[in-house]
This record gives C-alpha cells, structure tokens and sequence, in this order.
C-alpha cells in the first residue's frame, strides 16, 4: 500500500469502477454513516474505507446530533457523492416525502448525488426486513419524479426483477438483516438475483445491501459477482472501526479481483498441483 488507508487500484479499462447512472465510483464499497461514537470518527473511517459514495439519513431530526452539530459538517462534499436514504421509513408516502427532502437538501450544497435516493420501505420495526409493497409503491412514484433509485429489497429474485422493470437505477438485495452481522445467508438467492437482473444488461449495477459483519462477507459477496456492497455498522460498531475500514476496502478489492480472475472448479477428490510426466520411477 502506499500509504496506510488507501490501496492502489490500477484499474484496466475493463473494470473501469462501479456505474450507476450518470456517476462512476472508483470504489465499490459504499458507506453509511450512522451509530459512530462520534462525528470525528465518522470522518476517519469514511476515509480509511476508500470509498467515493456514502450514505446520509436525511430526516430532520438524524441532521444534528445531541451536541448539536451537523453530520454535514464533517463530510467532505467535494471528495464524496452523498447519497440521500430514507431509513426508518415504514410506507411509501413516507419514504417519498423523505426523498423529496434528500433532493433539497443535496441541491443547495451542490452535490452529484442530489438525483439519487437509497429508497427502504421497512415492514415492521423488529426485523427491519423491507415491505415488497411499499417498496414497489415507492419505487415506481419516485422514478416517475425523476429520481435515481437505489432499492433495498429482498433476495427474492422475483421482487428484485419487478423493482428494475420498473426502472430503479440499481437493485440492492440484502445479504442478511439490516445491522444483524450475520453476513450473506442466501448465496444461491444472491446469485438467482443477479442472473435475472443482469440477463441482457450486464452491466446493470448489483448492489449488496446490508447484513455485512466483517471483512471477509464483503469478499464473499463480491466473489459472487455483486457489482458493489453497501455497509454501514460493521465498521461503525467494530471494537476498533478504523481497522475494520481498513479492512473492508482491502476484502472488496480482493474479492472483485477474484470474481474477475475466476476460480478453479471444486472437485470431490484431490487433483496433483505437480505434474505426473517426469516424475522418478520410485524403486
């Protein structure tokens, strides 16, 4: 590394970074910013992940914290692409008027990602799983005004296909409950997703959202063929965050490249690594 928080990507002109829409990130992890100690170590650990793009709840009330200071004060609009989310929206005309709010907001500070909105329509307050229905509501209503959405869903790839029908810039299925740790659970359902909403559209960014506890369910994601991860309290509540930062950019960048590089097949039984040909006749 060539210093200690960012790795050297040299990127080939077949993996020119992560596009969705308009905008291209270099980096393919996505950031929340929520449940940090404290504004100060936010900052640190948005920096030490590498990524471009982090997320920012925009409800009036997550703006200020109990000292009163503002989240937006200690992100870097210039260096990163905010994008608006609408968490702990429980219908779609709530998450709809919270979008409306994260597009204001984003345009009077001049921000790329003031067209963009991390649409989540939760069903319930225990398992913070997403509402098909609502999620579907909202998706279609806030694509009509002109918003990029960024679903969260389900791994149910039937749900998944209808949300890119109805025109979201990216789908995000979950790997595992929002904040839950347990990583990804369903890979065969991942991988279901990702055929249907990339079939014809390779290039249809895929985005895991959610579930991530530790460094090596962002490699296996990406392994997967998952075009980004999206993370937030797997660095945020880690006991120390910074070096899970650290170590979340390094396993998304070793699991794109071991997706790109492709991986020997499983085999039953042993297979030699050293050639028969030439081997000495043992006496």
């Amino acid at each position: 590394m060539p210093d200690s928080t960012t790795i050297n990507r040299d990127q080939d002109a077949a993996d020119e970074g992560l596009r969705i829409g308009s905008i291209c990130l270099a980096s393919r992890l996505i950031v929340g910013t929520g449940k940090y100690a404290t504004y100060a170590q936010m900052a640190q650990c948005l920096t030490a992940s590498g990524t471009d793009c982090v997320t920012v709840a925009v409800r009036r009330e997550r703006l200020l914290n109990a000292a009163g200071e503002n989240i937006l004060d200690h992100i870097d609009s210039s260096r990163f692409t905010l994008l608006p989310n609408t968490a702990g929206c429980y219908t779609a005309d709530e998450a709809v008027r919270v979008a409306r709010l994260g597009r204001e907001l984003l345009r009077d500070i001049g921000n790329p990602g003031a067209e963009w909105v991390k649409l989540e329509v939760l069903g319930d307050t225990r398992t913070l799983l997403p509402d098909p229905l609502g999620t579907i509501e909202a998706t279609a209503r806030l694509v009509a005004e002109g918003f990029s959405v960024l679903v969260y869903c389900s791994d149910d790839p039937s749900i998944a296909k209808r949300l890119k029908d109805l025109g979201a810039a990216s789908v995000m299925p979950a790997g595992s409950p929002i904040g839950s740790g347990q990583g990804i659970l369903n890979a065969n359902n991942l991988r279901i997703c990702m055929e249907y909403l990339k079939d014809g559209d390779p290039s249809y960014p895929v985005i895991i959202d959610a579930g991530v506890g530790t460094a090596s369910d962002v490699a296996i994601a990406m392994e997967l063929g998952a075009d980004g991860v999206l993370l937030n309290t797997a660095i945020a509540h880690a006991a120390s965050p910074l070096r899970m930062a650290r170590a979340m950019q390094a396993a998304c960048y070793a699991g794109r490249e071991a997706y790109r590089a492709g991986r020997i097949p499983k085999r039953l039984y042993a297979k030699a690594s050293s050639p028969d040909e030439g081997r000495i006749a043992q006496p």
